[in-house]
């Protein structure tokens, strides 16, 4: 019986563990394709869940996503992050090239950035082989909107119909979406009206345009570097920030095979005879003469002259005892001799003080009721001893009184 309870509490056990372990996110990509995956906060809010079972409150929570592959401390070089606010929603987003074939697993965390509570989520992406050929491909600059704004796909859309009217197909796909900054855009300024742009690079297997066609001629670079209005465009926007900067547009046509490089030539490794070597000459002889006097002799002639006059200026124009007591007042030089003579004067006094008797000033007084003496508290040769000392007898008062 106890060993079949074990079986069972065991078993039980497992079963809890494999319900609470949650799927991984799954997602497909191929390559040359954009992928984007959005972290919705929504999602992540139910995973916290004590507060709003006790309380039964829904919160608005600001959160914080990290992402990185697994067992690697960044994410894979085709795959990007962002968040711009703990309140936004964070977005993953890339194009995998062809060495990106294969499964991706990335981790991640989500932080409550009110409890501080923490969430690990795993996303596998397959990455899988290219679907279908872009062999027409063009790319256009949008210059009021961010990169967080145009990551969502019903944004994508809007964009995708406005590129549909110009190039006559609506066979269009994403290529890559990025941020002007990543292309070396300067950071706006935090002001509003001011952002950081974004490149939209769509493609398909049907050609170009007509009014697409434009942007590769020579006509159309020289009205661009005139700054003027440009007479070809043709874009149309339903939207006014998904407007597009028509001279920052440029085509990218794959569909012309590109020639490879040559070949290099190969030699029959032997290095052909130049002759014998000749080594160069010696240098000729260089003079430091000069060199010696600029660095050397100059200042050491410069420092010398300076010591002499600041020697001249401290030894030979002082005025002197006697220039300066003739120019002194009569009265002034006698005080000035009394103070010294003073000073000398107690000074001799001072140390004869051992055998002169102390004043009676600095005795101790007499007991005014029993006539006694109090002892002295010092010895009787000691310069520290007070005018007036303080009565021994408790009960006396020795405050002064009026």
């Amino acid at each position: 019986m106890a060993v079949g309870g074990s079986w069972a509490l065991t078993l039980t056990v497992s079963v809890v563990s494999l319900l609470v372990v949650q799927a991984d996110i799954m997602a497909n990509t191929p390559v040359g394709q954009l992928f984007v995956h959005e972290l919705q906060r929504e999602t992540f809010q139910h995973e916290f869940e004590p507060f709003h079972k006790l309380y039964g409150k829904v919160h608005n929570d600001p959160m914080v996503f990290k992402c990185n592959r697994q067992l690697f401390p960044d994410l894979p070089r085709w795959l990007r992050f962002t968040q711009r606010h703990p309140y936004d929603n964070g977005f993953l987003y890339g194009t995998p090239v062809q060495e990106d074939l294969g499964k991706n697993i990335i981790e991640i965390f989500v932080t409550n950035k009110r409890s501080y509570d923490t969430f690990k989520e795993r996303l596998v992406i397959n990455v899988g082989p290219v679907v279908k050929l872009i062999p027409y491909q063009a790319e256009f600059f949008i210059e009021l909107r961010e990169i967080e704004k145009v990551l969502p796909s019903e944004v994508q859309e809007e964009i995708k119909q406005d590129i549909q009217k110009i190039w006559g197909t609506e066979r269009l796909d994403y290529i890559n979406i990025t941020s002007a900054l990543d292309r070396g855009g300067r950071v706006p300024l935090p002001l509003a009206g001011h952002y950081e742009g974004v490149y939209v690079k769509l493609g398909s297997d049907q050609p170009y345009s007509k009014c697409l066609r434009r942007l590769q001629t020579t006509a159309h670079q020289r009205e661009c570097e005139a700054g003027g209005k440009i007479s070809g465009d043709c874009s149309a926007c339903i939207i006014p920030a998904n407007c597009i900067t028509w001279c920052k547009s440029t085509l990218i046509d794959l569909s012309r095979p590109v020639p490879p490089p040559p070949a290099p030539t190969v030699g029959s490794g032997i290095l052909a005879w130049g002759g014998e070597f000749n080594p160069p000459d010696s240098p000729p002889e260089r003079d430091f003469i000069p060199d010696y006097i600029i660095t050397v002799i100059i200042p050491f002639a410069l420092a010398l002259i300076l010591c002499l006059i600041l020697a001249y200026v401290m030894c030979c124009r002082r005025e002197g005892v006697q220039k300066r007591d003739a120019m002194t007042p009569e009265i002034q030089l006698y005080h000035h001799h009394t103070i010294h003579g003073n000073s000398s004067e107690l000074r001799t006094m001072a140390d004869g003080r051992s055998g002169v008797p102390q004043p009676l000033s600095t005795l101790p007084m007499f007991n005014a009721r029993t006539g006694e003496t109090a002892p002295p508290q010092y010895p009787s040769d000691s310069v520290h001893i007070p005018l007036i000392m303080a009565q021994q007898e408790p009960n006396v008062d020795t405050l002064p009184r009026k």
